[in-house]
Order: structure tokens, then C-alpha cells, then sequence
């Protein structure tokens, strides 16, 4: 038997805090399905794709993802990843904080001192801009922030700064050197500001940006980001997932420690 427990928004399709499962050596794929079919027909559908599922504390992502085993007496944590939001900008919600994407397009006269300035006009925000190129899709983007908050809440961070940590696992690298060189800002470069923040504040950045916005995603970075990290499209073909890419990225970030 192990314990499955809903928190936030998961509260809303299963309307009780925990769950008793009275079984063990499931993975956490037959876990979903499980609670797919368990889950009351008159609350709302629980979005499987849009959750971080952590066993004892610990991501399921830097273990075996949805292959990973459930033991007996484990506790199992479900984590929406709540979003909303235009084409132009990202709004979503982990683990109570509320996170706010944009992407800019790239410039000759910006550069880090261009995100120096808006730190410290915002001292209350944590800020961090990730080359466009490094960033494959929502889905991809939402996974990786959200695992560097819960590495930040179970103190396992790769650097003492939760953006600095946001980087290097963008860049799949434990080097910080090596983050910003190749995932940071650089001229003509479209790039993709991600802040941390109260609503307020980060309307307010977002007021301020918005004019030198661009589209999210509007370019495919598949290609670009198999051949700079070496996947291949066997490697792919073997993820039963609907973003096999984005979830085989989200892995290799969640194991860099």
C-alpha cells in the first residue's frame, strides 16, 4: 500500500487530500491511468500532462520519469502546473509562486546589462533570461521551472541562486560558466525572460517589455536541440509521451546533481 496525495489545483478532480492505494510496484504510468479511473465523473479532468509527480519529496523526473516503481509506504505527491495566459506571454502557478514568461526578440544594444537594469528596477523579482534556442515549447519551459522551485524547497539547488539553478538546467550543464556562455543572452539572439514574482509587479515588468515582445515559439527548436544534446530520433521514438523531447530534456535536467 502507498499514499497518494493531491495538492493545490489536484484537490479540485480528486475532492480529498490523500488517497490510499492498496497496492505496490505500480510505475508512475500505471499510477496515472489508475487515478484516471478513480477519479469522481462530476469534478474536473485532472491534467496529467501539466503535473510534477514526486515520490518521497523526490521529482519522479530524476529517477525513471513514468517508468519509476512505487514502493510500499511510499507518498506520492501530485503538483499541478497551473497556467494561462496569451501567445505573448506565459502566466502559470507552482507551488504557490507565480511565474511569468516572455520572449524577446534579440537586439544588437541588449545584452546583460539590459537585464541588470530590469533587476534592479524590480529587487523583488527573481529574473533570468534563457536564448530562445535552449527552450523547445510551454510544456518544456513549465517542466523545467517548476523542477528548479522544487529543488529550491528540497534544498537541492545547483548553485545558491533559484535563477541561476533555472540556467544550467536549460543548459544541462553543473558548470555555471558553461550555462551562460551558451544559454544566455547574446546580440541578435531572441531570448525569453522568465520571472518570479508577485501579480502585480510582474504585470507592471510585463507593461514595461510588451512592446519588444515577440510570439512564444514561434520557432521549432527540435532539430537544434537533439543535435546539442545528442538524442536521437530512436531515443524519442522510445518515449511513450505526447512531448517524448521535452520530457527526455526535463530528465536530463532533473539528474544533474
Amino acid at each position: 500500500m502507498f499514499t497518494v496525495k493531491f495538492v493545490g489545483g489536484a484537490k479540485k478532480s480528486f475532492p480529498i487530500e490523500q488517497l490510499k492505494i492498496e497496492q505496490s510496484n505500480l510505475s508512475i504510468q500505471e499510477l496515472i491511468n489508475l487515478l484516471l479511473k478513480l477519479k469522481p465523473a462530476d469534478t474536473p479532468e485532472l491534467d496529467t500532462d501539466n503535473v510534477l509527480i514526486a515520490i518521497n519529496g523526490a521529482d519522479s523526473s530524476a529517477m525513471d520519469g513514468k517508468s519509476t516503481i512505487i514502493k510500499e509506504n511510499d507518498l506520492v505527491s501530485i503538483i499541478p502546473v497551473i497556467h494561462g495566459g496569451a501567445s505573448k506571454k506565459i502566466n502559470f502557478e507552482f507551488s504557490k509562486k507565480i511565474i511569468y514568461a516572455i520572449e524577446i526578440k534579440g537586439q544588437k544594444t541588449i545584452d546583460m546589462k539590459f537585464i541588470d537594469n530590469i533587476r534592479k528596477k524590480y529587487p523583488k523579482i527573481i529574473i533570468q533570461a534563457v536564448s530562445s534556442n535552449y527552450i523547445l515549447n510551454n510544456y518544456h519551459l513549465k517542466k523545467i521551472v517548476s523542477l528548479s522551485i522544487e529543488s529550491e524547497k528540497n534544498n537541492i539547488l545547483l548553485s545558491n541562486k533559484l535563477e541561476t539553478d533555472i540556467l544550467m538546467r536549460f543548459a544541462l550543464t553543473t558548470q555555471i560558466s558553461d550555462a551562460i556562455k551558451n544559454v544566455g543572452i547574446k546580440p541578435n539572439t531572441n531570448f525569453t525572460i522568465i520571472a518570479i514574482g508577485n501579480k502585480k509587479t510582474l504585470n507592471s515588468l510585463h507593461l514595461e517589455l510588451k512592446s519588444i515582445s515577440i510570439p512564444m515559439f514561434s520557432k521549432n527548436n527540435e532539430s537544434f536541440l537533439k543535435k546539442r544534446f545528442k538524442i536521437t530520433t530512436k531515443h524519442t521514438d522510445s518515449i511513450i509521451s505526447k512531448n517524448p523531447l521535452a520530457d527526455i530534456l526535463v530528465e536530463k535536467a532533473a539528474v544533474l546533481l
